[in-house]
């Protein structure tokens, strides 16, 4: 086991690096009063650490805490510890540009009025997203009115496809993981949420979105906001989809986005998203470097604290490219020798360079999860061995494995030697098959409450701790109801994604023996629309004019917001139409609606 050099204060110094103010208080508040943010909650992390926290996870949270306006180089300065995210603020001619302006508008609000208070009232003369990842856009309401600002905003090539998408197809399940991850119901304090690893939590206020109208599609290309002159490094399917990276040549700054933290970062994320490519990641990082490593003094990203200094910016960039060389080119070897997802990420290690790096451990992503991710993109969900083909679900095999080891006394028994031993990790594999197999049994539920609590209070991954920590407490207290919030992103889909959203809630079974052909008019966008639900399938595609065939069970002529009414309460009132009205009520029928409380640790 590599030491860490806890003695090594440089990330400290570089974190309280151009402090210029605090958010005093430190909670921020919507248009009702109620906190969507208080990093005031983590002054706990300034005491001595307790035993229930990792000491390299209470290191990297007390890092992520400090909050308020800071200056990086001259001109540019960064909020942060106001949201999971940084929001940056580079001063133009007339006013600034404003750089990820966080997750909610509440908190982008009030960052942008603290860097006011220090530096005048400028305007929003621009605004950049560098990807597509809900906490660095979904503030920018509070900080840019598309109705009274005629600023430029600039995205990375496929933003707004992409940043919809992942926050709608798939969104009730990725919110109902992602509570697990975030620990939302944990509570902030030493018993439950330290930090995320890549911030201090995130924000729980109005998110939002205002649509791009730059699209930035090529390196090297250039652009000019109010006199800032910016370069720009593409870099798809690295942490998004869509990102990119950016140098300001005039300031000799780098912003590398999220594509380089002071962290390991995800390949994929305990959440759930599209698996990324951690070969390109290292490749574009090394462009980077080769780029823009000479022009460049300072390196700033939209997490964590700046580094200074070439030599210090091509070390630390070095170590980020080595990261995701190595635990791509090594998954590859390994299961090219045979070896599956978890027999890898049981053997690999990092070498020694790269596990004694803060900026390289595992506070977010993990070497495990990563290494199950690589091992996922390139041969999926099989290992390989015929007897995984058809197992039984979890609920089923739980109790063929229970009834194997002789009942769930015996298999309670064998938990809590485990346990007693140190073996936390196969304590909580009999335990799980245990809850699985009897979930009303309170020994079982205790047991198993138990090991997580013991598995989070050791992990030095942020992300691990929350999950174990919010599986030990719905074992004991039941699950937090949510309620699924209207989505302000709806209205930024087309018309073929909102669409998908009706096929992927069609109950097949149910809707198997209903045939529908229904043609949409959206007349303030000018498209029309054709779809079929046959077969328990709901299949649309766009045509050319008007549709109303007298094929078709219904035409409707709508407005894209009397869609989105449509699909958010079924509302027909005062829609024109011809045929019948019924076909849609027949489609709303079949609709699912997700369930954002669904069962995790129990079945």
């Amino acid at each position: 086991m590599t030491e860490l050099r806890h003695e090594d204060r440089t990330d400290f110094e570089n974190a309280d690096r151009g402090f210029v103010a605090k958010l005093t208080p430190g909670v921020v508040r919507d248009a009702r009063g109620d906190v969507v943010w208080d990093i005031d909650a983590f002054s706990f992390l300034e005491g001595e650490r307790p035993d229930s926290v990792d000491p390299s996870l209470w290191r990297q949270s007390q890092l992520c805490a400090k909050q308020g306006l800071y200056e990086v180089a001259e001109g540019i300065y960064q909020v942060r510890a106001l949201d999971l995210s940084n929001m940056t603020l580079i001063e133009g001619e007339r006013g600034v540009v404003v750089v990820d302006p966080l997750i909610s508008a509440e908190t982008a609000a009030a960052g942008l009025a603290l860097y006011r208070e220090h530096r005048g009232e400028r305007p929003v003369t621009g605004l950049l997203y560098t990807h597509s990842h809900l906490d660095h856009f979904g503030g920018a309401p509070g900080v840019i009115d598309p109705e009274r600002d005629d600023a430029p905003i600039l995205a990375p090539e496929g933003f707004l496809e992409h940043s919809v998408v992942e926050n709608v197809y798939a969104g009730p399940a990725m919110l109902r993981r992602g509570m697990y991850y975030s620990g939302a119901n944990l509570g902030i304090g030493p018993a439950g949420v330290v930090g995320m690893g890549l911030g201090p939590t995130v924000s729980t206020g109005t998110p939002g979105l205002v649509p791009p109208t730059v699209d930035i599609s090529r390196t090297g290309q250039e652009e000019v906001v109010d006199g800032v002159r910016f370069v720009f490094q593409m870099t798809p399917g690295t942490e998004a989809p869509s990102e990119m990276n950016f140098l300001l040549p005039d300031h000799r700054a780098l912003c590398m986005a999220e594509n380089a933290t002071h962290n390991m970062h995800n390949i994929l994320t305990l959440r759930g998203a599209v698996v990324r490519d951690a070969r390109i990641w290292s490749r574009y990082l090394n462009e980077a470097i080769q780029r823009f490593a000479d022009r460049a003094d300072v390196l700033f990203a939209s997490h964590h604290w700046p580094t200074w200094g070439r030599e210090k910016i091509v070390g630390y960039l070095s170590e980020q490219r080595d990261l995701y060389a190595y635990m791509h080119d090594q998954t590859l070897r390994l299961l090219n020798q045979g070896l599956t997802g978890p027999e890898i990420a049981e053997e690999l290690r990092l070498p020694e360079g790269l596990e004694g790096a803060w900026s390289t451990r595992g506070y977010y992503g993990s070497l495990s999860h990563n290494v199950k991710a690589i091992f996922q993109r390139y041969l999926g969900w099989y290992d390989g061995n015929p007897s995984s083909l058809w197992e039984h679900p979890p609920t089923e095999s739980a109790k063929r494995y229970v009834d194997t080891i002789g009942g769930i006394d015996a298999v309670l028994a064998k938990a809590r030697s485990y346990a007693e031993e140190g073996d936390l990790r196969f304590a909580a594999q009999l335990l799980k098959h245990a809850v699985f197999a009897e979930p009303s049994n309170p020994d079982a539920r205790e047991l198993l409450a138990s090991v997580y609590q013991r598995l989070g209070e050791g992990a030095e991954n942020a992300t691990w701790r929350n999950c174990y920590l919010t599986g030990a407490s719905e074992l004991r207290d039941g699950v937090v109801k949510t309620e699924l919030g209207s989505s302000s992103l709806a209205a930024m889909l087309t018309v073929t994604q909102l669409l998908d959203t009706i096929s992927i809630r069609v109950n097949g079974p149910e809707a198997a023996g209903t045939a529908l052909t229904i043609d949409w008019n959206i007349t303030d966008l000018g498209e029309s629309h054709r779809s079929q639900l046959s077969n328990g399938a709901f299949v649309h595609w766009p045509v050319q004019g008007s549709g109303g065939g007298t094929d078709a069970d219904l035409t409707l002529n709508l407005t894209k917001p009397q869609f989105l009414g449509l699909l958010a309460n079924g509302d027909t009132a005062g829609l024109d139409h011809s045929g019948d009205l019924g076909a849609v009520h027949k489609l709303m029928g079949v609709l699912d609606q997700p369930d954002p409380n669904f069962a995790i640790v129990t079945p």
